[in-house]
């Protein structure tokens, strides 16, 4: 099951750094009047593309790369050696530069869902004897207070990381 919790969730930040890029994409191209990114322009859309991605997904901050490695993966993307990057090639180049992005993104994911329900069920069992909290929680079914506990901390991790 959590395979294909991975799965699933890798193919929709996918999605979403897709969106990214190609909004940042246009944005750059629009306002250099040039339809590819000089080294400078792509630079400035890696910025853009890592401050979006630390907005919109979730997981730790992450820092985006250097002057360098940006100029030495563009030399790798850079398939017609124009020494411009044109619309496909700066969309994989944003893939290469965010695979580890979201391996790290994926595997919180995974470990919030496994380690969640575990906590809900420990939590439950501690609750039994609290007068009030114990009788109310001992009538909910524990796939539902698991559940429940699971969206708590998802909530919590997600509203931790804008602040």
């Amino acid at each position: 099951m959590s395979i294909k919790c991975y799965s699933h969730s890798e193919g929709v930040e996918k999605k979403q750094i897709r969106k990214i890029s190609d909004k940042v994409y246009e944005r750059i191209t629009v306002q250099s009047g040039s339809a590819t990114l000089t080294f400078e322009n792509l630079y400035i859309a890696v910025l853009l593309v890592y401050n979006d991605i630390n907005k919109l997904l979730p997981g730790p901050h992450f820092d985006s790369p250097t002057k360098e490695q940006v100029r030495s993966m563009m030399q790798e993307c850079d398939f017609n050696l124009d020494g411009e990057l044109d619309n496909e090639e700066f969309v994989e180049f944003i893939q290469r530069l965010t695979t580890d992005t979201l391996i790290v993104v994926s595997q919180g994911l995974i470990v919030t869902l496994v380690v969640a329900p575990t906590v809900a069920m420990t939590t439950k069992k501690a609750t039994e004897g609290v007068p009030g909290v114990g009788k109310v929680v001992q009538k909910l079914p524990n796939s539902i207070y698991a559940s429940l506990v699971t969206l708590a901390i998802v909530w919590f991790q997600t509203s931790r990381e804008e602040v």
